[in-house]
């Protein structure tokens, strides 16, 4: 019983062993009562959502089947886990999902043995399984290993990695490939038009399924029967899809397309593969949001449930918002973007993906020549950008900072060693929320400012972004530029745009004190102002509050002046402090030999879970009352 509902099977399944114990036939029971209960569930704790529906069939097949976690079963990205967690004995705990101290909306080797790998970032499953599958080799284990991968992860680079070397070794490997068409946004490239020419050829699949029919009465004759049927089988999809099957000519049999949502065949058809040795793929066709109209319908919207919702209607409960209200920083993104564009013909934008959740939907429909989503490959971006640069174009490459990441040799070698003007916009910088660790935008000041060349700026506000965004791409800053902002919402009631140059290397003095310091980067300056006025109105001190805006170039000026009226500097920011920039202002006072105590707030040394921004970042101790607390206590006692 979950929230007043009972469930007939799924009230007694606890583990895989429980599922095992059901009849075949009834199979389709249990996956109704699962989709039935993660609707129900997102319903009052929304989270991800339509990859999850879209997979229910699968995931109640694979552990029907396979032995898991004595099998390893790998996600890849995650989004679509929710219902193998609920099969492994997370029901009770899944009204936690996401929430501060609840269990993680990703699978988590940490929490429980039936997540074997953790995955938050895409593309990485077949890497790691077949490391797996080839340790088990080496151990000379029986056990099987799965990779269950969207075709929008298969777009990543790492994954086609994984494809070139997984043959080679001969791993005992099942590589699941769900085919619904769309990762948030609709998947781009010629894999997804590849996909969809073996998915809709009428003849290709009136052949496979006589083949296949034939293949499993001769399957079990030994090697040679199998091998010889098997280049029958390659021979008639060579000649029906006049080309040579992609999949199959990386010596990775391919099987498939089959419906990812008749949970009885892909029992038996697990069954049948997993007595086969070597790699193999198994091409599924599933529609995500499936059994959810409203999340058929809208995809898009609905990869993540669009907030509290009405179960029966997908009606989704929320106040009647104040169209003059503080605006998302992505959407103020997007606007100020698609305004620059129309008066800057050289601007192009660049998304991996994530067009919707960079706030770039308007600016590709208005500019389809001039916007280009890439795919689920951050390096590709990175390195395409620099080649659209190198020719007088001005990328605007938005990628969520814990994404940037892995497109760190890009940005040295591709952009800043060569010097050339692109545009990186660094989303969901600092503590993101109930995405937890793998999605934190924790490290980006530190990855970045050891670079040569960059601009790297954090705007503390709206209008501050709308500024650097039109700074960048004026003609005379012809060099790499990185502008950081964070998830969530703005500070102020929407306001039209308004654009104006702002000078690189420049911060401000917000206000004037005597007896500390406050400086800050990006938006942990309202942080700053927040405690100064604390400190003011209660304990009568008087607090310098300095904004400046610029990791890189630092302004100097102001952080001497700093230096010299004060004895105490506390430095804020979100961002690891290792490496981060109070390391840098230590650095500067080391260097210019200030006899100033300073004190560093931001992200400890430690990986953050999840929780809402406001709990995750009063539990790394930089909220305007820890700070205050901090101050009060050690300086002013």
């Amino acid at each position: 019983m979950y929230n007043g509902m009972s469930y007939k099977f799924l009230d007694e399944i606890g583990s895989p062993a429980d599922l095992k114990r059901v009849n075949l036939v009834e199979l389709p029971q249990v996956c109704d009562e699962l989709r039935k209960f993660i609707i129900e569930s997102e319903a009052v704790n929304p989270a991800h959502f339509g990859a999850n529906l879209g997979v229910v069939e699968l995931t109640v097949a694979l552990h029907y089947v396979f032995n898991v976690p004595d099998d390893n079963l790998i996600w890849d990205v995650g989004h679509q886990a929710y219902g193998h967690k609920i099969l492994t004995g997370r029901r009770k705990e899944f009204a936690t999902n996401r929430n501060y101290g609840g269990i993680s909306g990703f699978p988590t080797p940490a929490e429980s043995k039936y997540d074997c790998f953790g995955v938050g970032h895409s593309s990485t499953s077949i890497s790691a399984a077949l490391g797996m599958a080839v340790a088990a080799k080496m151990h000379g284990s029986n056990e099987r290993t799965i990779a269950v991968i969207g075709d929008g992860a298969l777009s990543g680079g790492e994954a086609f990695e994984a494809l070139n070397n997984a043959a080679v070794y001969e791993p005992n490997i099942l590589i699941v490939l769900n085919d619904n068409k769309i990762a948030i946004d609709e998947t781009p490239g010629s894999l997804r038009e590849y996909l969809t020419d073996i998915s809709t050829s009428k003849t290709y699949n009136k052949v496979k399924d006589d083949v296949w029919h034939f293949l499993g009465k001769v399957n079990k004759l030994g090697p040679d029967v199998r091998h010889f049927t098997q280049r029958i089988d390659n021979a008639i999809k060579s000649i029906v899809m006049r080309q040579s099957n992609l999949f199959e000519s990386m010596n990775i049999r391919y099987f498939g397309p089959v419906d990812g949502h008749d949970v009885v065949s892909l029992v038996r058809l697990f069954n049948d593969l997993k007595n086969i040795n070597g790699p193999l793929l198994l091409h599924l066709i599933t529609q995500k949001g499936r059994g959810f109209k409203p999340a058929e319908e809208n995809p898009r919207e609905w990869h993540a449930a669009p907030g509290k919702f009405e179960v029966e209607t997908g009606k989704v409960i929320s106040a009647d918002a104040d169209p003059n209200s503080p605006q998302k920083f992505q959407d103020i993104f997007g606007e100020a973007v698609l305004k620059l564009a129309r008066e800057n013909e050289k601007i192009v934008a660049i998304s991996p993906a994530m067009v919707s959740g960079s706030g770039l939907v308007k600016m590709f429909e208005e500019f389809p020549d001039r916007s280009f989503d890439v795919g689920i490959s951050e390096q590709h971006a990175v390195t395409f950008a620099a080649g659209l640069a190198t020719k007088g174009i001005v990328p605007y490459c938005c990628i969520y900072s814990t994404f940037a990441q892995r497109s760190f040799d890009q940005i040295v070698h591709d952009v800043a060693l060569q010097n050339l003007h692109v545009v990186l916009c660094l989303d969901r910088a600092g503590l993101v929320g109930k995405d937890g660790a793998t999605h934190h935008g924790a490290f980006d000041i530190s990855y970045l400012r050891c670079i040569p060349n960059l601009v790297i700026s954090a705007p503390s506000d709206e209008y501050q972004l709308r500024n650097l965004l039109y700074t960048a791409q004026l003609e005379k800053n012809n060099f790499p530029f990185v502008i950081r902002y964070p998830r969530g919402k703005s500070f102020y009631p929407k306001s039209e745009i308004e654009f104006s140059e702002m000078e690189i290397g420049k911060g401000k003095r917000v206000r004037k004190g005597d007896d500390l310091a406050i400086v800050s980067i990006g938006t942990a300056g309202h942080t700053a102002i927040k405690v100064a006025d604390k400190l003011h109105d209660d304990d009568s001190v008087t607090v310098s509050v300095y904004d400046m805006v610029f990791v890189k170039p630092l302004d100097e000026n102001l952080l001497r002046e700093a230096c010299e009226t004060h004895k105490y500097i506390v430095t804020i920011e979100d961002n690891v402090m290792a490496g981060g920039f109070g390391s840098e202002v230590l650095e500067f006072v080391s260097d210019n030999d200030y006899d100033v105590k300073v004190k560093r707030f931001g992200i400890p040394d430690r990986f953050v879970m999840h929780g809402t921004q406001e709990e995750l970042i009063r539990e790394c101790g930089y909220d305007a009352d820890s700070v205050y607390g901090w101050i009060k206590k050690r300086l002013f006692c």
